[in-house]
């Protein structure tokens, strides 16, 4: 039984089936990728773990809970974060104040920003976010404007606002994608920094294979809404289906 569970899940767009009896155990400390062809169901499958769709047919549960038809801040709760392909930061404020919202919300249960301007100097808040701003390697960037840092470090701003949430799943979206390949291995160092400091589960969907087979200790390959293989990174290389999925032909 994994953290992450889905069963016999379908979705269908209009004519289009981008979904098809997916079936799926992510398993607790662990980091699985999802792979595939673009158009392979990928993020279809993903926004129907947060909640974001529901699908026609199947289930997905975290913890044994449905997550289905949940909002956000519902998912947020049950200990479950995302990183969006595109970094998803507050530009107008610091970095400092990025992170404080999310331990303010943790604290008191909702993810809001208006009555953040009234506990913007509680001395509590601000520890636990510059604490979250040490695990990036961030904390000399805190009082920099957020709309000021580069596409990396927006990166790290969003994995701190994530980590202050205490999630015990976090899901993330091409967290690489249009980074330079220096910030791309920084991005990979500081997810596996992550993994052994924290007890946490990642998800992530990834087309940078050198991504997919620094970090995956199981990758599931999809292809037109279906799953091909699961396997180890190791005989996922070579796997036939694999090269067909991705070449057209089989090698």
């Amino acid at each position: 039984m994994g953290i992450l569970e889905v069963k016999n899940v379908g979705k269908r767009f209009g004519g289009l089936q981008a979904l098809s009896d997916v079936n799926l155990s992510v398993k607790e400390n662990t980091v699985h990728a999802i792979i595939g062809p673009n158009g392979a169901g990928k993020s279809t499958l993903l926004n129907c773990f947060v909640g974001k769709l529901i699908p026609d047919t199947g289930s997905v549960s975290f913890n044994g809970q449905s997550v289905l038809g949940l909002k956000p801040h519902e998912i947020n709760q049950m200990g479950i974060s995302r990183v969006f392909q595109t970094p998803e930061i507050f530009s107008d404020l610091s970095v400092l104040e990025n992170v404080m919202i999310p331990c303010f919300a943790k604290r008191d249960g909702a993810f809001r920003l208006h009555p953040f301007e009234t506990v913007s100097h509680e001395t509590d808040l601000i520890e636990q976010a510059e604490q979250m701003l040490i695990d990036v390697n961030m904390i000399e960037n805190r009082h920099m404007h957020a709309a000021s840092l580069s596409r990396g470090d927006k990166r790290r701003l969003e994995m701190a606002m994530c980590l202050a949430q205490e999630p015990k799943l976090l899901l993330l979206d091409e967290p690489t994608a249009g980074m330079a390949r220096a910030d791309t291995n920084n991005t990979i160092d500081l997810l596996k920094e992550i993994k052994d400091k924290r007890d946490i589960t990642m998800a992530i969907i990834e087309h940078d294979m050198h991504v997919v087979f620094s970090l995956a200790e199981r990758i599931t390959v999809l292809a037109q809404g279906t799953p091909l293989v699961e396997d180890t990174p190791e005989n996922i290389k070579g796997h036939p289906k694999v090269k067909e999925a991705y070449l057209g032909e089989a090698a």
